[in-house]
């Protein structure tokens, strides 16, 4: 069964627009905690434009008390963001290639040219104990290099099947999806995935039996519209469950 970790960062943007701590983001931790979700997920950039690195202590400190619920925080490997990760020691760290002003993450790793570079990341991170995914495409040779370079997971990029979902386009970026988990799985790696997965194109992935961790954020905050912020979490943790 795979494990649902809800992304914080849409309600720390929301709060931050308006300068106060309202919604309390500690508060949305508390409620998706109670409402059964498997983890919490955070993503502090540069900019500290939604959390901030604030919010990793004390959302570490809440989920101290809460031993069941999986801690992971992705971000590129700068010195602040690792030095505040090896503080922190969350159960998961998901490095992830994005630049400071980049709106969303849009792209998985280029190990090519950069796997060099994240080795000593990698290796850091082990060292104190977290378990480390890289952010990555379907590329089955870049898959190749992660687990050569050590890592423990992959979180594959499912923005592209989250667009093509229900089109002629769909059932082929599914089938990357399926080909690029399998791999994974075959050569020792963990897999997880994220990146506009909602209510709607979820359970489809899910047949991917060897996903082990969905990350959503912004679907929730969007389909809680809807819904409510309680039933939304019951929903998703429906499908995952199923």
């Amino acid at each position: 069964m795979a494990k649902l970790s809800v992304n914080l960062n849409k309600f720390a943007l929301i709060r931050n627009s308006r300068g106060t701590n309202y919604p309390d983001l500690i508060g949305m931790a508390k409620r998706t905690i109670q409402a059964g979700a498997h983890g919490i997920t955070v993503h502090p950039r540069p900019d500290q434009r939604h959390v901030k690195y604030s919010d990793v202590f004390e959302l570490s400190e809440l989920l101290s008390k809460h031993p069941g619920i999986e801690f992971n925080i992705e971000g590129n490997p700068k010195p602040k963001f690792m030095e505040i990760v090896k503080e922190v020691k969350p159960d998961q760290c998901t490095l992830v290639p994005d630049d400071p002003g980049q709106l969303t993450s849009d792209h998985g790793w280029n190990l090519k040219n950069e796997g060099e570079r994240i080795i000593p990341a990698i290796n850091d991170l082990k060292e104190h104990g977290i378990r480390v995914s890289l952010f990555m495409d379907t590329d089955l040779e870049q898959i190749d290099i992660a687990g050569e370079i050590g890592t423990d997971r992959i979180e594959i990029y499912t923005e592209p099947y989250a667009r093509a979902f229900g089109s002629a386009l769909g059932d082929k970026i599914f089938n990357e999806v399926n080909i690029a988990a399998c791999h994974a799985n075959d050569i020792g790696l963990g897999v997880n995935a994220g990146h506009d997965l909602n209510l709607d194109n979820l359970g489809k992935l899910l047949s991917i039996s060897c996903i082990q961790e969905v990350s959503i954020g912004h679907a929730i905050v969007v389909e809680s519209f809807d819904y409510g912020f309680e039933e939304t979490l019951r929903l998703y943790l429906k499908i995952v469950n199923n």
